[in-house]
């Protein structure tokens, strides 16, 4: 497989080692393509895209699976288009994730406050703050940052990073819980990264970093999860490693729904008074079993995707070829992925619902796609919806029936074979059938 190379790439930085191990025994296992940034949104249809190589390779010394390619941390992260809040998902994910992080200091001293890194809008720490413990979010991007100061979460503008962990160290007291949700995929350095929330976490404390499982990618074919901003497809075995090197050891683990499948990691300082969980053991022997840290396996996923677009193209074409209107929903990062590397425009598909106000008048990287509110384009009664936003499959189909009163088809793209479901009767059917 050879990989295309970027035609304007001064934002780029190809890796010729793997980024954890140093090794320089790297394996190609999946190309989509050249493709822009997928949350640049544009400001009008005929704006251009910069785009850049987006391709997955195999460290066959470690087992990282990773991009091949380092984009700048400050064209993706210092203005962010995702709002943890907009999803009730995630809000309801929150109080959960609150509740079995407070369980593991059962009967000891209670926590006494909590830092999350890259807190987003501060909707999981909000649950924290409820039950009368001091917080503080930091994260990179300015908007989202004065989004969450706004709504009482104190939080501070920065890549975290060592220096800010033995800043805020040295100012508030180690950390009783370092909280780090889907952001261990995105930083260059994850060992220094893993290495700032030892620094900040107490001795007696926790670490609890949550991440879309590498397994969950592979198998429900998860290919739109693969975009810049996330530079590691990491496994139990994956965030272990990381884990011991930086005096830290794995106690638990445990899934969530977000993300279209998420590991939780619940970690203390090697050898402390926590008993280390069956799940970890159970996690380690399924991935042994299943093959998900070997090369082979990740090949025969990156041949799976090329099937996995003929399918999807077939299934859309198939509703347009019926002259249905097919408008589509969610316009996240990961959609990005999938309508570049299927090739999907307004064409085919002339508009985007999403409920994030901020993206609305704004244009799909690339496809060049408009998104609007879900009242606009609900409202011009489309035959069918693409329901790219597939990770919050139940929470969208109820909206669109009960909120929205759409009756109609649903494609939903992935996981696996795409699937056509009849809002009403919710039954679905294989979209090859």
């Amino acid at each position: 497989m050879t990989f295309a190379m970027p035609t304007n790439a001064p934002d780029l930085e190809k890796i010729v080692a793997c980024r954890i191990c140093g090794s320089d025994r790297l394996s190609p296992c999946l190309d989509l393509g050249l493709q822009p940034f997928a949350n640049s949104l544009l400001p009008s249809i005929d704006a251009m895209d910069a785009k850049y190589e987006l391709a997955l390779t195999f460290c066959e010394h470690c087992g990282m699976v990773q991009l091949t390619a380092t984009a700048d941390p400050s064209k993706l992260f210092s203005h962010y288009l995702w709002v943890t809040g907009t999803s009730s998902t995630s809000r309801q994910q929150a109080d959960v994730f609150c509740t079995d992080a407070l369980a593991l200091f059962g009967d000891q001293a209670e926590p006494r406050w909590v830092c999350e890194v890259a807190s987003n809008d501060g909707t999981y720490l909000r649950p924290f703050r409820t039950r009368g413990l001091q917080i503080l979010g930091v994260d990179a991007a300015a908007n989202v940052v004065e989004l969450a100061i706004t709504s009482e979460i104190p939080t501070q503008c920065a890549f975290f990073d060592k220096t800010v962990a033995q800043d805020l160290r040295r100012e508030r007291g180690p950390a009783d819980i370092v909280i780090a949700r889907n952001v261990l995929a995105h930083v260059p350095d994850p060992l220094g990264f893993v290495g700032a929330i030892s620094e900040l976490v107490a001795e007696d404390g926790i670490a609890v970093i949550e991440f879309h499982y590498g397994r969950k990618v592979l198998e429900g074919l998860q290919y739109d999860s693969i975009y810049h901003e996330h530079l590691f497809y990491i496994t139990a075995l994956g965030v272990e490693t990381l884990l011991q090197r930086n005096g830290l050891e794995v106690i638990e683990f445990a899934e969530s729904p977000t993300s279209g499948g998420a590991l939780i990691v619940y970690a203390q300082r090697a050898g402390g008074r926590r008993k280390v969980r069956d799940s970890v053991a159970r996690y380690r022997a399924a991935e042994r079993s299943a093959g998900i840290n070997d090369l082979e396996t990740w090949k025969k996923f990156g041949r799976d995707v090329y099937l996995h677009k003929k399918q999807f193209i077939a299934c859309l074409d198939s509703e347009l070829a019926a002259g249905h209107r097919v408008v589509g929903y969610g316009a996240s990062a990961r959609s990005s992925t999938m309508l570049n590397f299927c090739g999907i425009k307004r064409r085919q598909l002339p508009e985007i619902a999403d409920k994030s106000r901020v993206k609305w008048g704004l244009y799909t990287a690339g496809s060049h796609i408009p998104i609007r509110s879900p009242e606009e384009v609900l409202g011009r009664r489309p035959d069918a919806i693409l329901l790219l936003a597939w990770n919050f499959q139940d929470e969208v189909l109820a909206d669109l029936e009960k909120r929205y009163g759409f009756k109609g088809r649903v494609i939903l793209p992935l996981p696996n074979t795409p699937l056509v479901v009849t809002i009403n009767s919710m039954e679905a059917k294989s979209a090859l059938s």
